[in-house]
């Protein structure tokens, strides 16, 4: 290829560079496998990235604050930091040693995660883990989603078994 086709090529006005990339890839890896085996089992094999991808990250955290495990303050602190690292505005609604309730209006998929809720398990699974690894036990609650067509995520994280978390629908997850 000439160096003048190769100058006028990288100056189309073409937008992709690796972020937008990624969430494409996502978006049609979750699609195909959606419109395959359907969402309930695109969502199983979501899952099991994001937990995955949840030990991989509790891991990360423990090490990086120099401690075994994370106490309950930690736990929420750090759902709400590795949200805000890979561009999403989640902040925590309440917490306490029952429940850690957590809300966004973004999602780090962006518009991509639109009629994707397989990929709502990364976010379930991930969070779940965290939270069950160092506190025991999680019931994780994905109560409104951007991909569902919520305005925002609403999602209620469970460390008890009570007549509440009982009645919510979710997943639970338990220590390793």
């Amino acid at each position: 290829m000439t160096e003048a086709i190769e100058t006028e090529i990288s100056a189309l006005d073409i937008p992709l560079e690796r972020d937008v990339f990624m969430r494409d890839l996502l978006r049609h890896l979750s699609g195909a496998l959606q419109d395959v085996v359907g969402v309930d089992e695109a969502s199983g094999f979501i899952a099991i990235v994001g937990q995955n991808m949840g030990e991989q990250l509790n891991q990360s955290y423990c090490k990086a604050l120099q401690v075994s495990s994370l106490n309950l303050s930690q736990v929420a602190a750090v759902m709400v930091d590795l949200k805000q690292r890979i561009q999403s505005d989640y902040r925590v609604v309440s917490q306490s040693s029952d429940k850690i309730v957590l809300q966004s209006t973004t999602c780090p998929f962006a518009e991509k995660v639109i009629g994707r809720p397989s990929l709502c398990m990364m976010t379930s699974n991930v969070f779940g883990t965290i939270a069950a690894e160092n506190l025991g036990y999680a019931k994780v609650s994905l109560v409104k989603t951007i991909a569902r067509g919520d305005a925002g995520c609403l999602i209620e994280i469970y460390l008890q078994h009570n007549a509440e978390a009982d009645n919510a629908p979710g997943i639970e997850y338990y220590k390793g």
